[in-house]
């Protein structure tokens, strides 16, 4: 079975296949003081939790954002499993052909995004994943990343206002009963949840009209599925894209 796992600056997320075929998938936090005799224990337990053993591990992909982290989960893994495990990086093989200034700078994570839209969906698609940043990222219909938009995290807004205001409280990331707030909960989450919504609709429409066409607009990550059910724009929500990107590139190399 193939450890596929996503390394993201909020949350670390595992999927287990067996073959082409995702058994479960886990979560655990992203936390740098973590070591990697924790991470070892953490994956053992999610890993006895749905029925399986550490033995049952035979390969293990990583894509990461956070180094330290991955260092650490890659001596978790090397240890409680006994093996190397593939790391998403320079000289490994995508077969997604990047077109942007500097090829060497774009995220693993987007790398393994834009390989499961290719491998999943109708091109050219336009890639929305939504954690700690929103990131867009663009493949035309040659399978060519052309470039993307980055901007702050729902999360991250919603930090920065109750952390730079007096009087703003925390709120649950959620869709009031209507755009127009008639109170302080209800304005902010409106704002976050709806406000999100639009910014994704604006930007569909600009990269869609630089395309000259509608491609297909795929969106994952933690807080997409809140999100996008309020974009105008048809999107195709997919939890587990970069799972799957992961196991495509890994059948690329093993």
């Amino acid at each position: 079975m193939l450890l596929a796992v996503d390394i993201g600056n909020t949350n670390i997320t595992l999927g287990v296949y067996d073959e082409q075929v995702l058994l479960f998938t886990g979560r655990l936090a992203t936390d740098s003081k973590t070591t990697a005799d924790q991470y070892a224990i953490d994956l053992k337990n999610i890993l006895e939790l749905h029925g399986y053993g550490h033995k049952d591990i035979e390969d293990c992909i990583i894509a990461s954002v956070v180094p330290t982290v991955a260092t650490a989960l890659r001596q978790a893994v090397s240890f409680l499993c006994d093996i190397v495990p593939l790391e998403l990086g320079p000289g490994v093989k995508t077969g997604l052909n990047i077109k942007i200034d500097n090829p060497a700078q774009l995220g693993a994570d987007l790398v393994a995004g834009a390989v499961g839209a290719i491998n999943e969906y109708t091109l050219p698609c336009i890639v929305i994943d939504m954690g700690t940043a929103t990131t867009i990222s663009v493949i035309d219909e040659n399978a060519t990343y052309r470039g993307g938009v980055i901007a702050a995290g729902v999360r991250l807004t919603l930090k920065a206002l109750t952390e730079n205001t007096a009087a703003l409280p925390s709120v649950s990331i959620s869709a009031p009963k209507s755009v127009i707030g008639t109170n302080t909960v209800d304005s902010m989450q409106s704002g976050l949840v709806f406000g999100a919504a639009a910014m994704l609709d604006g930007l569909i429409s600009q990269i869609s009209d630089e395309l000259g066409c509608f491609p297909t607009v795929v969106a994952t990550g933690g807080l997409s599925r809140e999100i996008v059910t309020h974009c105008k724009h048809d999107v195709i929500y997919d939890e587990n894209l970069l799972l799957e990107g992961l196991r495509e590139i890994y059948e690329r190399n093993k």
